[in-house]
């Protein structure tokens, strides 16, 4: 980011010397360019983030270790010390200009918040599991989000509430038995995408819509594997096709800095591959097979243009598909080769046509400037 916005800087000011600007917009381009720089999270940030971290899992551990040796009224009193001291000690460094620091306290708050709820609820032998105790810290989390506004504690209460969502579907998985598949995560994880926008937290964003794929993997585990994938599958090409086609409108809804069609590649991705992989015995395989690779196609010419990120994806994507292709179908290799020879006139076709759509765009686009 401090690349680019250095870069963003040098330009204004050529834009600026050339006449192309004049001052009062040079002025007010360079103070969003600072802004935004304040918000993005630097290699210094993060680290002090893991530092946060490393020092808040020490204080419990210390706390754990010495828990019989401390009175009861002291252990309590101590593990709320450390509550507090880190949220107002991170409040009075971000009133100092000092934000990493800040936030990186509110994270030791946070973390001491969780340990507090596990080594209370054993000390008093308060009834309830860990799921209990995570859906207790992930609102405690949230709660201190939106009243401090802070991006990294939603992020974090994003983390905490896809812990409890894997937790759920894990001791379900152990019993082997049927039980109640964790679908508030979904209220969660819609609570949660509203409180982002107040702590403007676009990474908490991103987390969640990963998340919600990977809810719907669990739930295609659990239940009809066949009907979830195609549910997953056409809900992730809807949005893709959405953000393509509405970009600005979809955008100022889902806040995902455009980056919406790659969600949905990747959910689209995704829930093929669970198709795959379920009709890998039987008939159909071949059709989900030229879906993925249509889909992937598609991706390209709609969306590669914009993203490098989605082209890289749709290129891993492509060669995965070919791995799972052949990993099927290797012992009927007549039958891989006539797929692969198919899949190869189709998509040199597409290719060809494309080339032809990209060079004429590009003239087009030459000849507009020039006029200009």
């Amino acid at each position: 980011m401090a690349n680019y916005a250095s870069k963003v800087r040098q330009d204004i000011m050529r834009w600026r010397q050339a006449g192309l600007v004049d001052a009062a917009t040079a002025a007010t381009l360079l103070s969003d360019v600072e802004a935004n720089e304040r918000r993005a999270l630097s290699f210094g940030a993060i680290l002090a983030m893991m530092a946060a971290l490393l020092l808040g899992a020490a204080i419990l551990i210390f706390v754990a270790a010495n828990w019989e040796a401390i009175p009861r009224l002291a252990r309590v009193l101590l593990l709320f010390a450390v509550i507090l001291a880190g949220y107002v000690g991170g409040a009075l460094l971000k009133l100092r200009g000092q934000a990493a620091a800040g936030e990186a306290l509110w994270i030791v708050a946070a973390a001491a918040f969780g340990g507090s709820i596990a080594l209370i609820g054993q000390m008093y032998h308060l009834p309830g599991d860990e799921t209990s105790a995570l859906v207790t810290w992930g609102i405690g989390t949230a709660v201190a989000a939106v009243a401090l506004r802070s991006n990294p504690l939603t992020v974090a209460a994003v983390g905490i509430a896809d812990a409890w969502l894997v937790l759920k579907v894990a001791y379900g998985f152990d019993m082997y038995r049927s039980f109640a598949f964790p679908h508030p995560f979904v209220v969660m994880a819609a609570a949660l995408y509203g409180i982002s926008f107040w702590t403007r937290s676009q990474q908490a964003r991103h987390l969640i819509m990963l998340s919600l794929i990977l809810y719907a993997v669990l739930l295609a585990l659990d239940h009809d594997t066949l009907a979830v994938a195609i549910g997953l599958a056409v809900v992730s090409a809807a949005a893709f096709a959405a953000a393509v086609a509405a970009p600005e409108p979809v955008e100022r809804i889902v806040g995902l800095g455009g980056r919406l069609p790659l969600h949905g590649f990747i959910g689209f991705l995704t829930a093929l591959v669970i198709i795959q992989f379920d009709r890998a015995a039987g008939s159909g395989f071949g059709l989900a097979a030229a879906v993925a690779l249509a889909g992937i196609a598609a991706a390209i010419v709609f969306g590669g243009r914009e993203s490098r990120g989605l082209r890289w994806l749709a290129y891993l994507g492509f060669a995965f598909e070919l791995l799972v292709i052949y990993g099927v179908m290797m012992e009927t290799m007549l039958g891989t080769a006539g797929f692969f020879l198919a899949a190869a006139l189709i998509l040199g076709l597409l290719a060809f046509v494309i080339i032809r759509v990209e060079r004429r765009m590009a003239g087009a686009a030459t000849q507009a400037g020039a006029a200009q």
